[in-house]
């Protein structure tokens, strides 16, 4: 650990930061402290702290639920994926999100609405029991912790990258501002300040695709000059090359994009994965609930144009002798050799195309994704710890205020903890392939038990409960498995031309098939549930309250169908 800081801050400053833009950065950390202290004095009982008091449009429920998910992972990991992988980058954003978005929004919220739960441990709770509940819990803390230090991480390389700031400064501004609103003013700061950002990120971000494009002279000579560049031809393709491993740069067959990506790793995020339900929470009444998913869904669909359009950008510039102007390489081998990695394609074309003023935007626009990441992580860690650990088996009967008060220091410990969590990344190839390991130890195996749970009645407490804890043990032990003997991955992946992003998929899907299957023989095997126990937490038991949905373009279903239609429609074009 003693070579952490010769190695981080071994990269050179690539630019300065004039008087205007070092003015709007200076604003934008003003404004959301603002926000802290501002919504603080309507954050006093536990159900406005943790869930914003329940009266968020579904426009603004949307926009949090997306903007939450627009961190680092989205911003530096997938645009650094496109330039490593090409276009099948682009699978996470739709088929590994819009499907599952949608599938939240008619089927899944209005039991997660009705029960009035706080979090997706307190819907196991009362589904499963205590056993799940706590298995849950503890898991997404901790997923929750990690992946805020991954937003810290990502944050810190680009205020060294670009403008040559101290590691330690820079995680902890963006950790002390975070805590600081989020302490402050709980979910609904949160939110605001999430919907910010939003704003912030397309305003900032969408500049570069805009000049890239110019550049390279339109989308065909951008597609002839990225297979000129990398003697490739296919990366410029999202399912043609998933005939064979071999056959796409990610190595990946489309059995592991379809069912391990598009089913269980999708599906297993977007509706189990409390940093971004809790958005949804907050909406003020069931169809707004019910829509702010698909309106998540309608927005998510345009993210690649600022992340993954920029890395193909990248990875299609070339000198005026021909030779690709980016050379870059894995964040490890980056370390090792003083050159630049994948994840640095975003702060590279930022750099590239914006001027002073533009580029305090930029970095702006950047630094908000980052925190946004941060402050979805950390409340959600606020929520789960306080009401489905500390709550459910540490202080049982403490009174509103008392969890409201343990919800603010949460997220400071929680932050904390963090900080500490960012130094594992330098441990990663990369941003992609640490969160998507993460998601495959605790969201795969999570999702079969919830799914299980809401669409089969017979299934058990003990089932849930056994299934849960099989799923997350077998991940996790097929990661280690592989990573003592790397080429067991041809067993996981059940190919020998597999590679490590194939692993994630394929071991996410064995994780949910292993926690389904335990469930389903646990639950044949111990007592059934009556029927109104069940009431409101099961299809089939539970009569579904009317949205208030009249005309057609109220409703949610129609809008959703609006949205599957314009999904497969870019698949086709992109295929």
């Amino acid at each position: 650990m003693h070579v952490l800081p010769a190695l981080w801050l071994a990269s050179a400053q690539l630019t300065h930061l004039s008087p205007v833009d070092i003015l709007i950065l200076a604003l934008y950390f003003a404004l959301v402290v603002f926000i802290g202290f501002y919504v603080k004095g309507s954050t006093n009982t536990s159900e406005e702290f943790f869930l914003a008091g329940r009266e968020m449009s579904a426009w603004i429920a949307g926009l949090s639920f997306v903007s939450a998910n627009l961190g680092s992972l989205e911003l530096m990991g997938w645009a650094g994926a496109a330039y490593e992988y090409g276009m099948l980058a682009t699978h996470w954003y739709w088929i590994g999100a819009i499907p599952a978005m949608l599938f939240l929004g008619i089927v899944m919220m209005p039991f997660y609405y009705i029960s009035k739960t706080h979090s997706v441990p307190g819907y196991l709770h009362l589904r499963f029991g205590e056993g799940a509940r706590a298995v849950s819990a503890v898991s997404f803390a901790l997923m929750t912790i990690l992946m805020s230090g991954v937003n810290m991480y990502a944050m810190a390389v680009v205020m060294q990258t670009v403008l040559g700031w101290n590691i330690t400064f820079s995680i902890w501004v963006g950790a002390g501002t975070v805590a600081l609103y989020v302490m402050l003013g709980g979910l609904r700061s949160a939110i605001i300040n999430e919907v910010l950002q939003f704003v912030l990120i397309w305003a900032g971000a969408a500049m570069i695709p805009v000049l890239g494009l110019i550049e390279a002279g339109g989308w065909s000579n951008l597609k002839h000059n990225i297979a000129t560049n990398v003697g490739n031809a296919n990366y410029t393709h999202m399912w043609t090359t998933l005939g064979h491993f071999r056959d796409n740069p990610m190595g990946v067959h489309w059995t592991g994009i379809v069912f391990g990506l598009g089913f269980v790793v999708s599906f297993g995020y977007w509706t189990t994965d409390f940093l971004v339900v809790q958005r949804v929470l907050s909406a003020n009444n069931l169809r707004a609930a019910k829509m702010a998913p698909v309106i998540g869904a309608a927005f998510k669909m345009a993210v690649p144009l600022i992340v993954i359009v920029p890395g193909l950008i990248a990875l299609g510039l070339h000198n005026a002798d021909g030779t690709p102007i980016y050379h870059l390489v894995a964040t490890d081998v980056a370390k090792q050799t003083g050159g630049q990695s994948f994840d640095e394609v975003l702060p590279l074309m930022l750099i590239r195309y914006c001027g002073p003023g533009l580029l305090g935007l930029g970095i702006t626009a950047l630094v908000a994704g980052f925190m946004s990441g941060m402050a979805g992580n950390v409340s959600a860690f606020s929520t789960v710890w306080t009401y489905d650990i500390y709550g459910a088996f540490i202080n049982k009967k403490a009174s509103d205020s008392h969890y409201v008060a343990m919800g603010r220091w949460s997220t400071v410990i929680g932050m904390l903890v963090s900080i500490l969590s960012a130094y594992l990344l330098v441990h990663a190839t990369g941003i992609m392939d640490y969160v998507q390991a993460l998601f495959s130890f605790f969201i795969a195996p999570l999702f079969g038990t919830v799914i299980l749970g809401m669409l089969w009645k017979r299934a058990t407490p003990a089932g849930g409960f056994w299934g849960l804890l099989a799923g997350t043990a077998s991940s996790i032990t097929m990661f280690i498995w592989v990573h003592n003997a790397p080429s067991e991955l041809r067993y996981v992946a059940m190919s020998a031309d597999a590679q490590p992003m194939a692993e994630n998929l394929y071991r996410a899907l064995w994780s949910w098939i292993i926690c389904v299957v335990v469930t389903i023989l646990v639950s044949l095997l111990t007592k059934r549930m009556a029927d109104t126990e069940l009431a409101g937490l099961v299809y089939g038991v539970t009569p579904l309250p009317d949205d208030g949905a009249k005309t057609l373009f109220e409703k949610p279903i129609f809008w959703a169908v609006v949205v599957i239609v314009v999904f497969f429609a870019l698949n086709l074009i992109f295929f």
